[in-house]
């Protein structure tokens, strides 16, 4: 019997092909409809450019068309969804990591010689030092470097950028959800799985002594248990208890408005930036509510449960 289409993930598919922008439907269809990867792929080359780097506001808090680290992150995770983040692609991607690293062999969140065009105020352009680069960051750095390890990509840039990522993770403690983040796409990544599951429960206890996670319905926050551990394979998993986990779990689900998006728990910027978000938000949480199991409905796509829809 079909689900209907009132289904949490029908109202969400209603959402996106309203709002998001072409990646996003296809990735929609990809995850959720038995889209084509090579849809996907094709929808994110709009956003490369000559240098193998991406711009274009893939990003949607970077604007214009230059490359930037960040971009590549997207890119990177995209990728990664399909499987594709492999052979001559990712070499591309090294090539122009490698360009644009830092001395110490690391990533800076946005590259000033490449700035100009608009950026979110809590990206503004960083004031590069006496020898003119800009600081390394663990924003870019991390997730690039866990998603490049996590596909069997080796580069010789790869190398000095796993151990700035090490020193920059482990030497963490003041620090703020996304960076705890960016910290955690490394970590699941890593080659040395000993050694990450040890950095991961430092981390771990400095997100609960900082209660960085929201995982109590009572408190009020922005970031929930399950942001940390997206799927029941992540490390950040062993952090919750198995109730903490649930909670959170039932109040992403119950985060999905009257439209079938899911809110943006973010600074938007520029106004336009919100509706782009909230399609890639809306996307994790289907996905993440998959990943634990949760029963999402069907009868999409037109009713045939396809890409592209017949009905």
């Amino acid at each position: 019997m079909p689900a209907s289409r009132t289904s949490p993930l029908a109202r969400a598919e209603h959402f996106l092909w309203l709002t998001a922008r072409v990646l996003d439907q296809r990735r929609f269809a990809y995850h959720f409809l038995d889209g084509s990867p090579d849809d996907v792929e094709a929808a994110l080359a709009a956003y490369r450019n000559p240098d193998h780097g991406y711009g274009h506001a893939l990003d949607p808090d970077l604007r214009g068309p230059l490359s930037q680290p960040l971009h590549t992150v997207v890119a990177l995770r995209v990728l990664h969804e399909i499987d594709r983040c492999q052979g001559r692609r990712a070499e591309q991607i090294c090539r122009y990591l490698t360009g644009v690293s830092t001395p110490d062999g690391a990533l800076p969140a946005l590259h000033p010689a490449r700035a100009g065009h608009p950026v979110a105020p809590w990206l503004a352009t960083p004031e590069a030092p006496p020898a003119g680069e800009p600081p390394s960051d663990l924003l870019a750095t991390g997730p690039v470097v866990g998603l490049l390890h996590r596909n069997g990509v080796w580069d010789a840039w790869l190398f000095r950028a796993t151990d700035y990522c090490w020193s920059a993770v482990e030497r963490l403690e003041r620090t703020h959800p996304h960076r705890v983040r960016a910290a955690l796409a490394f970590l699941d990544g890593a080659p040395d799985r000993a050694r990450a599951e040890a950095a991961a429960d430092r981390l771990g206890r400095l997100v609960r002594r900082r209660r960085l996670a929201m995982a109590e319905p009572e408190r009020r926050g922005l970031h929930l248990a399950c942001d940390f551990a997206p799927t029941p394979d992540s490390l950040a998993r062993r952090w919750f208890s198995e109730a903490e986990l649930e909670r959170s779990v039932d109040m992403l689900a119950g985060q999905q408005q009257a439209d079938g998006g899911w809110p943006v728990r973010r600074r938007a910027w520029p106004p336009g930036s919100a509706a782009v978000w909230r399609a890639m938000v809306t996307i994790e949480a289907l996905r993440t509510l998959r990943a634990y199991g949760r029963d999402l409905g069907s009868d999409l796509g037109g009713g045939s449960g396809h890409w592209p829809p017949t009905g």
